[in-house]
């Protein structure tokens, strides 16, 4: 173990106020006395220093001074910042690489990632950061994770430029779906499991107020190439907000997989896989793009003063990405923890409002939060607070969609609505947990005849969404009096295609329901099925390609699609693929036409030895619910002559 000079002294100055507390002194003193009495006399040679250490390990007075002398029982504290006790901790000189983190027991019959957290550095807004005195309470840095439901807390760790954040998450990683949850997952699966683990760097202040630092999405899955299942990376954390693109610090990271693969995939397989999601994301949001900029023209040529009605279809998140207002919602259940829609109401309403922060002043800056984002920091803005509630409300059972308008002032807000079943419409304030009963003013009633008076804060609605719709107000007044809200009325709310909010939902039932009517006929076939979900992923890029080439009549993208075939296929064995398209998205349908070419009953029929088969749907959607499906049925199975 090597220490700077300054720390060699606090441990020695550590190791003697202990040796004082014990009176070594004097214990050393009697025995001594005794020693000289008893076995060497007064006519005895003068006594040296060996004479010395053996007496004292005969009386068992150096045993005794190293069993009292415990470093571990004392609190841990940080390089960035000493522990508010009067006595620095000894732990603080303990060699880092000789410290073992707590152990936590594994189930063995689930694939585990242990991330560990070796401490940061360059956190430069912190360079100048004074060292805490004694009993002085200071800023510290929480680092807060998310990965499939799973979320962890660190201990916080006093802010300092290099701040001393150890600590070690075990998280659990296995299929969800198909079955498969209770089986360990291999390195084909877990390659197919594009989770990010979400990391959220919160600061807490000494009045408690808390500021987000961070918000990063760490991809994982370069461990699945590690050759003994470690390793290790530095993790660069940008700001948030206007300084998303501006560095913050670094956290060094370790990564190790339990239980050890036995196969381990090579770089370029996962990089290939990498490579194919992006493209598949891009796509996915030019497809929408190219959707929404139609049905927004449509949307102003119904009436031309729709032009100024708060119609919010993108959002920026704190890391500065535009994405769907109606990803911000989804049916969130929170077990036991809250026990009804009211109570769920009031637990929102007492996270705190802020809004965020601009550099400089002037107008508000517009920034939703993801959900783990705002819970970490318990205070957001008031489109937070809403998205917030509105998936808890789905996730009671209600028909709940968040609000985009105006209250007092024309300032913008948003605020959640529910339908009941009996044609009900209620208001929730997110930011109070208040609840208003909506009673529309009839503007054909004659002018004496009584009207309701709007109990709610609420002057003009522009839209509503949810996880799954997203409908404008196309009425001749947004004024929310004046609102008929039945949102199937097509007159009154312009609704987009629920396919081109979520394509991916559309592709992945119809796979299924493929999926299960391939197995059905192999079964009456009398040969089992067996899939291989990676070589399945693999064909995405084929189909989005074809749908491409459709578009621009340029072929591209399919070098690397051979290229990925030809690693997922071992050397013996044989590839097949089928394409075809169609303009609806019946599964029986699509089936049976498929099955009419000779290529494609080759395929599904396949038996020999290591048979696997594959399918992959893509949905494209266009204006008007038109839609473009590619399917591509496939096998690989080793050549026996």
């Amino acid at each position: 173990m090597s220490l700077p000079p300054e720390k060699a002294s606090e441990l020695k100055q550590i190791i003697h106020n202990h040796l004082t507390r014990m009176d070594i002194h004097g214990k050393i003193r009697d025995v001594l006395a005794e020693t000289v009495r008893q076995e060497f006399g007064t006519g005895h040679r003068p006594l040296s220093e060996e004479d010395f250490m053996r007496a004292l390990q005969h009386r068992g007075i150096v045993d005794e001074v190293m069993r009292d002398l415990h470093f571990s029982q004392e609190v841990p504290a940080t390089e960035a910042g000493p522990s508010p006790a009067t006595h620095k901790p000894a732990t603080h000189f303990v060699d880092k690489e000789a410290t073992q983190l707590k152990k936590t027991n594994i189930d063995p019959t689930r694939r585990c990632l242990y991330l560990q957290v070796l401490g940061g550095k360059a956190f430069l807004e912190h360079l100048q950061e004074p060292e805490p005195l004694p009993g002085q309470v200071c800023s510290t840095f929480t680092l807060y994770l998310n990965f499939r439901n799973q979320r962890f807390r660190s201990k916080p760790v006093p802010c300092a430029c290099e701040p001393d954040l150890q600590e070690g998450f075990l998280l659990e990683v296995h299929k969800d779906s198909l079955g498969d949850g209770s089986r360990m997952a291999d390195a084909t699966t877990m390659l197919s499991i594009s989770d990010p683990v979400h990391m959220v760097l919160i600061k807490t202040d000494p009045s408690s107020e808390t500021t987000l630092v961070s918000s990063y999405f760490l991809d994982w899955r370069s461990v699945l190439s590690a050759p003994n299942g470690k390793t290790s990376m530095a993790v660069e954390l940008l700001g948030v907000g206007s300084e998303c693109k501006v560095p913050v610090g670094v956290l060094n990271v370790k990564l190790e997989l339990y239980p050890p693969l036995t196969q381990t995939l090579t770089p370029d397989v996962i990089a290939t896989q990498q490579s194919l999601e992006r493209k598949r994301t891009a796509e996915k949001e030019r497809l929408f793009l190219v959707y929404a900029k139609q049905w927004w023209r449509e949307f102003l040529e119904i009436r031309p003063s729709h032009q100024t009605k708060l119609v919010k279809i993108f959002a920026q998140d704190e890391n500065g990405v535009n994405r769907p207002v109606c990803s911000y919602v989804r049916v969130l259940r929170a077990g036991r923890l809250l026990d009804g829609p009211r109570q769920a109401a009031r637990f929102v309403s007492l996270l705190g409002m802020e809004r965020a922060p601009v550099v400089g002043g002037g107008a508000k800056q517009e920034q939703w939060c993801t959900l783990l984002a705002f819970l970490c920091r318990s205070k957001g803005d008031c489109e937070d607070h809403a998205t917030l509630l509105c998936s808890l409300l789905l996730g009671f059972g209600l028909d709940a969609y968040v609000c985009v308008g105006t209250k007092a002032k024309a300032t913008p807000h948003a605020w959640v609505m529910t339908l009941g079943t009996d044609g009900s419409v209620t208001f929730w304030e997110s930011l109070t947990a208040h609840r208003y009963l909506h009673r529309p003013i009839d503007p054909d009633a004659p002018p004496l005849a009584p009207q309701p008076k709007p109990s709610h804060p609420y002057r003009t609605v522009g839209c509503v969404f949810n996880h799954e719709a997203f409908l404008a107000n196309c009425q001749p007044s947004d004024a929310v009096e004046l609102c008929v809200f039945d949102l199937r009325d097509g007159a009154r709310w312009k609704a987009m295609s629920q396919e081109a909010l979520d394509p991916v939902a559309a592709s992945n039932q119809l796979e299924l329901e493929l999926r299960h009517l391939l197995t059905e006929h192999r079964k009456d076939l009398g040969v089992a099925t067996a899939w291989d979900d990676h070589l399945s992923y693999l064909l995405s890029a084929a189909l989005a390609a074809y749908e491409l080439e459709r578009c621009t009549g340029v072929s591209c993208g399919n070098e690397e699609f051979q290229d990925a075939v030809r690693r997922a296929v071992p050397d013996g064995h044989t590839f097949k693929g089928f394409p075809i398209h169609f303009t609806h998205r019946n599964a029986r349908r699509a089936f049976a036409t498929s099955l009419r070419s000779p290529f494609c009953d080759e395929i599904v029929c396949c038996r020999g030895d290591h048979v696997r088969l594959a399918v992959r749907v893509r949905v494209f959607e266009y204006p008007e619910s038109a839609c473009a499906v590619w399917i591509m049925f496939a096998c690989k199975y080793r050549l026996v002559l």
